[in-house]
């Protein structure tokens, strides 16, 4: 667990993170016409142009979230995922449920954390928007926020001993399968511009 909390980790953990999600989307994107499923605030109407591991390295670029904070928000998705079995993740609304995943886990995680305007500006969304998809998040999670050590050490020795041999897990055997999910609205109009800290309040 302490390996990756060391922030000398994190490109494997965001590679790694980013090669499962791909396997994801990619694989509900080829099911999609074989299942019924939801519409919901985080499916945009194309996919974004930017990559799944450029957008969690712009992430930890500008957000200054701790390590732990992504793997909580992988915890979270993964929790979303079974709860929500109608919402499965794809390459349409991977982006905005890893931006909101990851700012839920920062305000939980973290003691230091920027304000929603500032998220939104990392993901290339509207604050209004962020405001939306926070709340979609967490009544999809139930409001199931807190993480236990024992479950916390569960998904660390998991990705741990599946990044020894670089291969992203078709499913996480702490909690639950890894179906991960959600559909809706507006296109992502991802802004390569970097996010301004003036005037971002850095809540505490």
């Amino acid at each position: 667990m302490a390996e990756l909390e060391n922030p000398n980790m994190m490109p494997n953990l965001l590679t790694f993170l980013s090669s499962l999600l791909e396997e994801v989307a990619e694989s509900n994107d080829v099911n999609s016409g074989f299942k019924v499923q939801k519409i919901s605030v985080f499916h945009g109407l194309t996919r974004p142009t930017i990559s799944i591991q450029s957008y969690l390295d712009r992430i930890h670029k500008y957000a200054n979230c701790s390590p732990s904070c992504f793997i909580v928000a992988y915890v979270y998705l993964d929790r979303f995922a079974q709860r929500q079995p109608s919402l499965p993740i794809n390459s349409f609304n991977v982006h905005r449920l890893l931006i909101t995943s990851v700012m839920v886990a920062a305000k939980f995680m973290d003691d230091m954390y920027y304000n929603n305007a500032y998220y939104a500006k990392v993901g290339g969304i509207s604050t209004i928007e962020m405001n939306f998809l926070e709340l979609d998040f967490l009544f999809g999670l139930g409001f199931n926020l807190n993480v236990t050590p024992n479950t916390f050490h569960a998904y660390c020795s998991h990705l741990q001993r599946k990044m020894m041999v670089q291969q992203p897990p078709p499913s996480i055997t702490a909690e639950s399968s890894l179906s991960l999910g959600s559909i809706k609205a507006a296109h992502l109009c991802f802004n390569e511009e970097e996010p301004s800290h003036q005037n971002q309040q850095l809540a505490v």
